[in-house]
């Protein structure tokens, strides 16, 4: 029996080691969710593989888990998939997520990816803005059968010329939002911000990254003077009823996938759980007053909080390709690499040992930047302000058109291409913006080649 437990001791020393570094020469480029979750697909399903690795038990859990981010859900009374709304922006996870990446910019249509953030100014118990009596914090655009959505959106663009020092040029457009016939008056101290849906494959390995390799890449005063002041984000914690360490949403403000997924569930489609209990609409004309939450079982929940923490990243390519090479180091060159990480090593994952002690390439820090006025939403986000946006990750940037038709970027969908997103950089990124201006034809040629690689 001694031996037995010498054995288990020695398993778990081994699986509680501190994560090592890695060897340079050793590596191969092309991994970038490291060893077990990465995936060689370059087609429209290149973000949908599960991480390798996981035991028949975690598979079931899994394929639980992409069944229920797919599936559409009504409203209730329903034998199954019930609880929808009864005021809603989706009807399905995946309807914004498509194909587990990105999704359209467009409003008030089943197949939209945008939603509206509201608030007006100060802050609730959590340290979170405040919502807008009779709204809540999200616009709902969309209600069940019988049930008055909040309002409408009707988005509108600006152009603007960007022009090289060649004379090339690129057309901009800058969004105006309209909330259209509100059900009741709004606010005039209204406050809004746009959100695109983001990709979901690749969550996993960011939620292994230790906390401290996180705030190590801060610098919020800028003591050393390189104009990049990355700033965390503390988000409140619905599980543990705490403020932590934000890495999820376009400002840093959920703690995890868990938050993140029923966030989602309750403010998208009006499901509850177990973490948001009360409809979002609660004392609002058009709550239903049904008993009958929470509406999404545990299990399910938890399954697709699964799901999502073990898709794997697609594979880089065409890692050799000269042309690529020299896009890879004018990334650097440029500046680029100072907020988008590429390399980064995750920490020690006992639930998902794939994910453990991995050297990825997610291209971000998970950090806030102040992006320029440009880009602000005016609107605070716990510790973010207008300005401050989190560091998008970069991997599979390159086959979003695949996996999605037209790629849009950015917070808000407003960039229809990687250099319409570059140019729309202000704030700490002026400089390595003014940086990639500045280069000639066939050097941005091969910075955005590069960037298509990932």
């Amino acid at each position: 029996m001694k031996y037995i437990y010498s054995f288990i001791f020695i398993l778990l020393l081994a699986a509680c080691r501190q994560a090592q570094p890695f060897d340079e020469d050793a590596y191969d480029e092309r991994l970038s969710g490291g060893g077990l979750a990465t995936v060689f697909d370059e087609t429209q399903g290149a973000f949908g593989h599960e991480v390798g690795g996981l035991n028949k038990r975690d598979n079931e859990v899994h394929g639980i888990g992409d069944v229920t981010f797919e599936q559409s859900f009504v409203a209730a009374p329903a034998p199954v998939n019930s609880g929808l709304g009864p005021l809603f922006n989706n009807v399905s996870c995946i309807s914004c997520h498509h194909n587990d990446g990105k999704g359209t910019p467009s409003a008030g249509m089943t197949n939209s990816s945008l939603l509206i953030r509201l608030s007006v100014p100060g802050k609730d118990a959590q340290g979170q803005v405040s919502s807008v009596d009779g709204f809540g914090g999200q616009l709902q655009d969309l209600g069940i059968f019988g049930k008055q959505p909040e309002g409408t959106v009707e988005i509108s663009y600006i152009d603007s010329i960007v022009t090289y020092l060649e004379g090339t040029t690129v057309t901009l457009r800058k969004p105006t939002y309209r909330i259209l016939n509100p059900y009741q008056p709004l606010p005039a101290n209204l406050e809004l911000s746009p959100r695109l849906a983001p990709s979901v494959f690749g969550l996993g390995l960011l939620e292994s990254i230790p906390e401290a390799t996180i705030l190590g890449f801060a610098d919020e005063n800028d003591t050393d003077g390189d104009g990049i002041s990355g700033k965390a984000n503390y988000g409140w914690n619905y599980f543990t009823k705490r403020k932590e360490l934000g890495r999820f949403g376009l400002k840093a403000s959920m703690p995890d996938i868990l938050n993140q997924s029923a966030g989602a569930f309750h403010q998208d489609m009006g499901i509850t759980t177990y973490l948001f209990p009360t409809e979002a609409v609660y004392g609002q004309p058009q709550f239903d007053g049904l008993a009958d939450e929470p509406e999404l079982a545990d299990t399910l929940l938890n399954a697709v909080a699964f799901y999502l923490k073990t898709l794997s990243v697609p594979a880089r390519r065409n890692v050799t390709n000269p042309e690529i090479k020299r896009g890879q180091a004018l990334f650097k060159e440029t500046g680029c690499a100072n907020c988008h990480k590429p390399v980064v090593q995750t920490g020690i994952n006992l639930a998902i040992p794939a994910l453990s002690n991995q050297r990825i390439q997610p291209f971000t820090d998970l950090l806030l930047h102040d992006m320029g006025p440009a880009l602000s939403d005016y609107r605070e986000d716990f510790l973010a302000n207008g300005n401050e946006w989190r560091t998008p990750p970069l991997w599979g940037i390159g086959l979003f058109e695949k996996t999605n038709g037209i790629p849009y970027f950015l917070h808000d969908g407003r960039a229809r291409s990687i250099e319409e997103a570059i140019l729309w950089h202000g704030g700490e990124a002026e400089k390595t913006k003014s940086s990639y201006m500045k280069l000639s034809v066939s050097e941005r040629n091969a910075l955005l080649k590069f960037l298509k690689s990932l």
